[in-house]
């Protein structure tokens, strides 16, 4: 009845590879529509083919609705697709950022039943809220070209939403912009009034628009952003004595946002699929301090696990994967759900079982399919992205030894000490490997990789042959230091040789995460926290729209999408660290709280929980004010 109910399927997720196959497809339910009259009408815009990395149709769109009518003396009756609906083909969307409005449309018919592929499943999420934003009009004089600019004080995400008012033909093509380069356009043509929205998500911080007018009379044109992310309940704010901080801060948390759709997306320009683990776990942390809604996160964490099941434990990314047991673990820890943990038990044990597999004579990981991903950066020219086994080896057996220390906790509290006890001695034994291999106690650093070769058949596009370069770096003493691989104080003076020692080269926002996170476990987030929240703030008044996706180019050619939450861990790492929160027991049912300025005049800290908000106000010279909400047990 002209209302917008839902935008869906939601988006399908899914790895890089293995997508042969169509999978079980999860759905949103709409719980409640209140119509307006007794009639009832519905029209859907369906997809035929994707658009994104992250969508698959397997040449098959369709549409499906199942729906169960209830009166006002509360009958009811299921209404639902059949060959009874009418549809038809529209040819004017000629390309997923194409539209031809000079085409004809074919009349309605009879709709075609068709098999399902799809697997429909239902999905515990809300669908996803549209507003609008980036509203702009434009008028085109007769017979008239003219080129517009609308600059926007943020980078938002969404579906460009044209009304056309013309008696002619009228050219439009909206180029997209975050900042400076264009990342994508949509070019039209219209003949007659037309209300116009896109298919492809967009990522815009400005519009460039040029118009070309046919016609012999004036053309108007409102041009808007149908804004789309998951929803959003409680926002919580931690504000500080520091504006730029501030800045830093609420920029994160605008960048989140839209990177929060129907599965969390590393950036809504690039909108790579599930498999990107790396990143939704550091914004699922973001999450849990800007939101506190846990529900995405937490099917994210089960729906992984169902890639990692389709292929024994195999994804895409090698580390991300390992990264999935820690996102398993803190979500648990967040929301105190130990149904995730026995729901995702038999993907954790594939995955660890799998890589079991990848070590060596050495008893460390020796063959792994590749060593990705490290981070954004070339040193030597080399990707860091898929690096050699100098470059990512330490990286990849410490997050191995980090997701065995993990799931021997796992194991535990799921009540199976054999199993914890199995994977418990395959840590061990690996903890002594990667000393032996990967540690020089002289320099008291452990290097990246081993120089041997890696074996022929290992070597393609994502395992390049090995160098001969032995190379120190800060990736894997943060990881040590952050998995505990020594004792705190040993892993406190690690830290301190990685923050000190500038030949140690540099990291980039989303390793930045387990920067912040090393320091803070090892009781150094009073001397470290605000340095490296430094790094920050250069990037965001460069750009006040959006959140770069590096600190550092990793070439000098290469342009940074400024939409990419994986650097929004400031999010959490500061209100974490001016709290000094530790959850005692999952769910938050007892915290300790250690508060800190960290040098800062003034703070204050919203935390969500799922007993309302914990409260901090803190000021130098005079006691902290808590407030706890009933339900959570403070804990001196």
């Amino acid at each position: 009845n002209d209302r917008l109910v839902s935008t869906g399927p939601f988006t399908i997720g899914g790895d890089f590879m293995a997508n042969e196959e169509v999978r079980p497809t999860h759905y949103a339910t709409v719980t409640e529509i209140h119509p307006d009259s007794l009639e009832l009408v519905f029209y859907a815009r369906v997809k035929l083919m994707p658009c994104g990395i992250n969508e698959y149709s397997k040449g098959q769109g369709g549409f499906m609705l199942s729906g169960v009518l209830t009166f006002e003396d509360s009958t009811q009756t299921t209404i639902g697709t059949d060959e009874t609906w009418l549809s038809r083909r529209d040819p004017r969307y000629t390309a997923p950022r194409a539209f031809d409005g000079s085409q004809i449309h074919p009349p309605y018919a009879a709709s075609v039943v068709v098999s399902d592929i799809w697997q429909a499943t239902d999905a515990p999420l809300l669908p996803r809220v549209e507003d609008v934003a980036c509203a702009c009009a434009l008028v085109a004089s007769p017979l008239a070209e003219k080129t517009f600019e609308f600059d926007f004080d943020k980078i938002h995400a969404g579906f460009l939403h044209l009304k056309v008012k013309c008696c002619g033909t009228l050219r439009v093509k909206v180029k997209c912009l975050e900042t400076d380069v264009v990342n994508s356009e949509e070019s039209f043509v219209f003949t007659e009034d037309t209300d116009y929205t896109g298919l492809q998500l967009q990522s815009v911080g400005k519009f460039i628009v040029e118009v070309i007018n046919e016609a012999d009379t004036t053309a108007e044109i409102d041009l808007s952003l149908a804004t789309t992310y998951y929803p959003i309940f409680d926002c919580a704010r931690t504000v500080t004595s520091d504006d730029a901080l501030n800045d830093v801060l609420r920029l994160c948390e605008h960048s989140l946002k839209y990177c929060r759709q129907m599965i969390h997306l590393d950036s809504p320009k690039h909108s790579e699929p599930l498999a990107c683990t790396g990143d939704y776990y550091i914004e699922t942390l973001m999450t849990a301090f800007s939101f506190g809604d846990m529900r995405l996160a937490s099917f994210d964490v089960r729906r992984t696990a169902e890639l990692l099941r389709y292929r024994d434990g195999r994804m895409f990314h090698t580390t991300y994967s390992l990264i999935w047991v820690q996102m398993l673990m803190d979500v648990y820890r967040l929301t105190g759900e130990q149904a995730l943990l026995s729901d995702c038990e038999d993907a954790l044990t594939l995955l660890l079982d799998r890589f079991h597999t990848y070590l060596g004579d050495n008893s460390i990981i020796e063959n792994p399919p590749d060593y990705m991903f490290i981070d954004w950066l070339e040193p030597d020219g080399i990707n860091m992205h898929h690096p050699p086994k100098a470059l990512g080896q330490t990286c990849m057996n410490l997050y191995y030894y980090g997701a065995l220390k993990t799931a021997v906790k796992i194991y535990r509290l799921l009540g199976e000490p054999a199993m914890a006890s199995k994977y418990e001695d395959r840590m061990e034994k690996l903890r002594a490997a990667i000393l032996e291999n990967l540690y020089d106690a002289q320099r008291e650093l452990f290097f990246e990789g081993l120089n041997t070769p890696t074996r022929e058949d290992l070597i393609g596009e994502w395992m390049p042959q090995n160098v001969e370069k032995r190379y120190y770096r800060k990736h894997a003493n943060i990881l040590a230091a952050y998995f505990g691989f020594f004792d705190k104080e040993a892993c406190a003076a690690l830290m301190e040789r990685v923050m000190e020692d500038d030949s140690l080269g540099v990291v980039q926002p989303y390793f930045a995460h387990f920067l912040l996170e090393a320091v803070y476990r090892n009781g150094l987030r009073e001397k470290y926290t605000r340095r490296i929240l430094e790094l920050w703030k250069e990037p965001v008044r460069e750009c006040p729209k959006g959140l770069a996706e590096g600190f550092y180019k990793p070439t000098p050619e290469y342009r940074f999408d400024h939409s990419h939450a994986w650097g929004g861990t400031p999010a959490y790492a500061l209100p974490q660290a001016v709290t000094g929160l530790e959850i005692l027991e999952p769910g938050y049912r007892r915290i300790r709280l250690n508060p800190s300025l960290l040098g800062l005049e003034k703070a204050s800290v919203e935390i969500p929980t799922p007993y309302g908000m914990v409260e901090l106000m803190m000021e130098q010279g005079k006691e902290p004010v808590i407030r706890i909400p009933d339900g959570i047990e403070l804990v001196k």
